[in-house]
């Protein structure tokens, strides 16, 4: 059965093409684009859109794709670009695609949500210039039938969602990733030297905030009692591990939930922390293949950036700069996902296989952008023995706080930055209504 779906579909792209060469493109061809034309022999899926939009008659196809090539010419669609768009409409954030609806697309319908009463009357006169097909994507919604289309956490909590999302103009690149430094990772014996080598640094830095009277005490107090066991270095490292892993935001996709939702936070020269987490959690039922690339790929070290992950299963991915570079805030990650067969292994070169062989619309994409958290320690600093003796619990304590401040602050700019879109908003709906109205009266007394 399969194969003869696939046979047919293949005769129907081969009639639209041929046909459409002979019986239209012979004549019209003044009228097309040649980037069209040749896309159009090129490229089985665009074809294929055609044909499930005409219900596989390919008559129906043909006279629109002749509609389509037409207006796609007197349009220069093939020549738009992000220049051509009002910069002011791109900032507002009044067109960008994210997240999923609930039928796993980006966009499947047109989902409308509370559209303004005076739009109504206007939308009577639009509705009947369309045709069945494009109406019935139109989906008019409100605050209490929204999640019927698009789930809860992929609403911002406007539409009564938990979505954290905060759109930002310009948006996050989409090319130019590339593999990072050290693909799976540093062996143990690295990530021991740079754990030791973190501590070793942090000491030196608290010393040299201290008076040299107090150094001296300082080190005499440290010669006089025994050597740090490598247990208790370990411990060390662990709770400051544990501190950076509480994750503040997810992003919930279909295969992977991504801690955090959209920013690497990484700790500035004076804060210590040089390196950030990401957590992934398989959600589905199946092995998930992912992979970690990157537009800075000789600054960072990120281990494991090519693995999978289990059913059900979390893990840990570890960011950290390679060599002492700075993170800057231009740098993006990219995190990349898909299904394996339950039969496929999961070792380098099945990997490496899976994902020349495995198609780009199974693929699921999420880009995190790179925060530096500045340090607020004050640039002298005078401390007490018993500032020595700050507790674990303590530390992890300030370092939540600072963490729930941080999110306050950022919720904070989402409100003010969701009163600016909304006005703005309001006024090219009322701009757009008045527009409307006037045409109205004056279709209906001339």
């Amino acid at each position: 059965m399969a194969e003869y779906q696939a046979q047919n579909k293949a005769k129907l792209i081969s009639d639209t093409r041929r046909r459409f060469e002979a019986e239209y493109v012979t004549e019209k061809s003044d009228k097309y684009d040649p980037r069209d034309v040749e896309r159009l022999q090129q490229d089985d899926n665009w074809v294929e859109s055609y044909l499930l939009w005409r219900h596989n008659v390919v008559d129906e196809t043909l006279k629109m794709l002749d509609e389509s090539f037409q207006w796609r010419k007197e349009m220069s669609v093939n020549d738009l670009t992000e220049a051509s768009i009002p910069r002011w409409l791109l900032e507002i954030g009044g067109i960008y695609l994210h997240g999923y609806d609930k039928e796993g697309n980006k966009l499947s319908k047109m989902v409308i949500f509370d559209m303004p009463w005076i739009m109504n009357a206007a939308f009577k006169i639009v509705k009947s210039w369309l045709g069945p097909e494009a109406v019935s994507l139109l989906k008019f919604t409100s605050k209490s039938d929204i999640q019927d289309y698009v789930s809860v956490e992929y609403l911002p909590p406007h539409m009564g969602g938990t979505d954290p999302f905060k759109y930002s103009y310009p948006p996050l690149v989409d090319d130019d990733f590339q593999t990072p430094l050290c693909e799976n990772g540093p062996i143990a014996s690295e990530d021991e030297a740079s754990s030791k080598e973190d501590i070793e640094s942090d000491g030196k830095e608290t010393l040299e905030t201290i008076s040299n009277e107090e150094q001296t005490a300082l080190l005499k107090k440290i010669n006089t009692t025994e050597p740090t066991s490598k247990a208790e270095e370990n411990e060390k490292v662990d709770s400051k591990m544990k501190a950076f892993k509480k994750p503040l935001s997810v992003f919930k996709g279909p295969l992977l939930h991504i801690s955090p939702a959209e920013e690497l936070y990484f700790g500035s020269a004076e804060s210590g922390e040089k390196k950030a987490l990401i957590v992934l959690t398989n959600v589905t039922k199946n092995i998930v293949a992912f992979k970690v690339r990157t537009t800075a790929p000789e600054k960072y070290r990120v281990k494991p950036s090519n693995s999978s992950c289990d059913p059900g299963a979390s893990i840990d991915i570890v960011v950290s700069p390679h060599g002492g570079l700075t993170v800057s805030a231009q740098d993006r990650f990219l995190i990349m996902a898909a299904e394996m067969e339950q039969s496929s292994g999961t070792g380098p070169a099945e990997l490496t296989q899976f994902w020349k062989e495995v198609p780009r619309n199974k693929v699921m994409e999420h880009r995190l952008r790179c925060h530096i958290v500045e340090s607020s320690k004050p640039t002298t600093l005078t401390l007490k023995d018993h500032a020595f003796n700050m507790s674990d619990k303590t530390s992890e304590d300030l370092y939540l706080q600072l963490n729930r401040l941080l999110e306050s602050n950022r919720k904070l700019e989402d409100q003010v930055q969701r009163c600016i879109w909304f006005q703005q908003l309001l006024l090219s709906l009322t701009v757009l209504s008045l527009a409307l109205v006037i045409s109205f009266f004056y279709l209906l007394y001339s």
